[in-house]
């Protein structure tokens, strides 16, 4: 069956219907450039022919694309760092540079950099496309390496396959230790990822993986695109990481960074051979005024060559299951979205709109789902840009979710700027459901973004610093008390309405009391807060583990009902009673927001049967007061639901069959 195209579906982008096409041809020519025998994936195959390559006979290749060299010299530990005739680098044509190496001449573990010679100057530099790079300890800097073991990763899990509702828990491996430091890959085998099989998430999205200089950047100032960071351990041992989560039937997926590149020289790709544009834009269009980067130029064959395989080799290299598309809008829009109010949908195909960026990220879509059909594929955007997550049969750009960013924007006004009393429910709700109906979303509460030194997460925006003194359990604090209730009705209602998925960053599902500062000169160089504090989730008398068992019982609820694969229907949005009731499947969900007032016999039309309690916020093993009865049955009256709604309290029933 034939899909209906965007416009067709959605009368406001009828005006666009040509543009649309316009830019699908567009799209089409540029795949049939790169494809081979009429498949993208056989025709995406750099990583295979540029770097280092151990050939059949055991004799290395090394190649490299540096259109502006004159000469180019690999160094490293095996020639003392000399420039010699041996190891000096011989033109192919067209910008490409090989050397072909003995067996005796390299081996596992070496560094080495190269050194390229352009018109008048020269200058140390790493290979474009190293897939491994480490850092010195003294001097900071880095140095490919080569990566041969004599025993390469025997892989003993297939591929999780693709989960109908995506609940994902975001992470970063280095903060995922206790101590102060940085924790392996290893580290979070062991240590985290049983806790994420515990708590019920099926996705892990991994950030920080690719190279970057600066540990603080959060991994999104990345210098080197094939290089997994050495920071957290061997290629070896991520495999392993990879391979026990999909022994949990986890999934994991990589927030990937396409959407800039670090300006460094010696580390990075600016200026690699002198030339300020090799795979960038020229001028000023080539660096990011807020971040401080180098800007791709997804116009140029090269470059696109280069972003596409460096997705191949990620997923075939790691066997990872998708990817996490970083920094979209800025990456889709010359002025990068800066200060710009989308509210318009002529801001989709005008003038603004850098169409080779739409070009590679609808090419991007097509290879991963082509190399591997199951694999998930998500946008991170805030513009709403129109068909970014519908099907490329469609007119889309072919993204399998989109994040649905402006949740989180809202709780941080509402808690920020009213009164609890103040909130609405019927504003709630539309900011909580206004999705999309042709693309999937993933909706969240917070993410790292909001647990970040000068953000502050949900619940510590409710408690302030009353979080440090009252969260033993017995404790009697108004603040806390208030902050407990809201953060799991916060959590509960952003879940319970997500669009197709959900997620979570690593320890606020048991609402972490300390920000993420990462080591800087600023801080003194501490690791002190970036870490995770998992002793205080594990502590008896503390009030964070009752909170992450709230959060594995939504996740478990989820599950359970696939509540994330049927839309969510409104029945109640009481303002002056501050009660928002909805039904998700077979399972109604009633939530008062009020802050002092209980209600007896709240009434409502629920179209008949018996329901039972199958989650409270106010049970006492999720740190509530123990108002209602668990498991509790209520039969309808005429059609009519009467409940006891405490204050700040939400409850799930399940419609009873027998």
């Amino acid at each position: 069956m034939e899909k209906r195209k965007i416009y067709e579906t959605d009368p406001y982008l009828k005006p666009y219907a040509e543009a649309i096409e316009a830019r699908h041809l567009r799209i089409q020519q540029t795949r049939d450039f790169f494809a081979r025998e009429g498949s993208l994936s056989e025709g995406i195959n750099n990583h295979l022919y540029y770097g280092l390559h151990r050939e059949s006979n055991g004799d290395w290749v090394f190649r490299e694309w540096a259109p502006n060299a004159v000469k180019i010299h690999l160094i490293g530990e095996f020639n003392n760092w000399k420039r010699t005739e041996a190891y000096a680098l011989k033109p192919l044509g067209g910008g490409t540079w090989e050397i072909r190496l003995p067996a005796m001449f390299l081996h596992h573990g070496e560094l080495y950099k190269l050194f390229i010679e352009w018109p008048g100057s020269g200058a140390e530099r790493l290979p474009s496309y190293a897939t491994r790079c480490v850092q010195d300890s003294v001097t900071k800097l880095f140095c490919a390496q080569v990566w041969n073991p004599d025993s390469p990763y025997e892989w003993k899990h297939a591929n999780p396959g693709r989960h109908l509702q995506p609940l994902i828990y975001e992470c970063h491996i280095g903060m995922s230790g206790e101590r102060e430091g940085v924790s392996s890959f290893d580290d979070f085998r062991r240590e985290v990822l049983p806790r994420v099989a515990r708590l019920g998430y099926n996705t892990i999205q991994i950030m920080a993986l690719q190279e970057h200089p600066y540990y603080g950047s959060f991994g999104y100032q990345v210098s080197n695109f094939f290089a997994l960071s050495s920071r957290f351990g061997t290629p070896e041992e991520f495999k392993a990481l990879v391979d026990e989560a999909h022994a949990h039937r986890i999934s994991v997926i990589m927030d990937i960074v396409h959407s800039h590149s670090v300006d460094n020289e010696a580390e990075g790709l600016s200026r690699f051979d002198g030339r300020d544009d090799l795979y960038f834009h020229t001028g000023a269009q080539g660096y990011h005024p807020a971040w401080g980067s180098r800007c791709f130029d997804y116009g140029k064959n090269e470059t696109r060559a280069f972003l596409l395989s460096n997705l191949k080799f990620w997923m075939e290299e790691y066997r990872l299951d998708g990817f996490r598309f970083d920094g979209v809008t800025s990456m889709v829009y010359w002025d990068h979205g800066l200060g710009k109010d989308f509210g318009d949908y002529s801001l989709y195909f005008d003038s603004g709109v850098d169409e080779d960026a739409l070009i590679y990220l609808s090419l991007a879509n097509r290879l991963v789902h082509e190399l591997r059909p199951q694999a998930v594929t998500i946008a991170e955007d805030v513009s709403g840009l129109a068909g970014l997550a519908a099907p490329y049969e469609a007119g889309g750009i072919g993204f399998d979710y989109r994040m649905a960013m402006g949740v989180s924007d809202h709780w941080i006004k509402w808690i920020k700027e009213r009164r609890d009393e103040d909130w609405s429910m019927g504003e709630m709700w539309w900011e909580l459901t206004n999705k999309r109906a042709d693309e999937k979303t993933i909706s969240y509460a917070e993410c790292h973004d909001q647990a970040m030194v000068g953000d502050k997460t949900i619940i510590f925006r409710l408690m302030d610093k009353e979080m440090y003194f009252g969260m033993n359990i017995g404790s009697e604090n108004l603040a806390v008390d208030r902050g407990v209730a809201l953060s799991k009705m916060i959590k509960l209602v952003t879940a319970a309405t997500a669009g197709n998925g959900y997620l979570n960053f690593m320890g606020n599902e048991f609402g972490h009391p300390e920000w993420i500062d990462f080591p800087r000169e600023g801080n003194g160089w501490s690791y002190k807060y970036a870490r995770r504090q998992w002793s205080l989730a594990d502590s008896p008398f503390l009030r964070y583990g009752r909170l992450e068992k709230f959060d594995a019982a939504m996740i478990s609820l989820v599950r359970k009902f696939r509540l994330l694969t049927s839309p969510a229907e409104p029945l109640i949005a009481d303002e002056e009673k501050k009660v928002l009731i909805f039904k998700r499947k077979t399972c109604i969900f009633a939530f008062n927001f009020h802050p002092s007032a209980s209600y007896t016999d709240y009434g409502f039309e629920a179209g008949g049967g018996k329901y039972r309690v199958v989650l409270d916020t106010d049970e006492p093993e999720y740190d509530g007061f123990g108002r209602l009865r668990t498991g509790e049955e209520h039969l309808c009256v005429e059609g009519r639901l009467y409940l006891y709604l405490p204050a700040r309290c939400a409850i799930v029933l399940d419609y009873i069959t027998d």
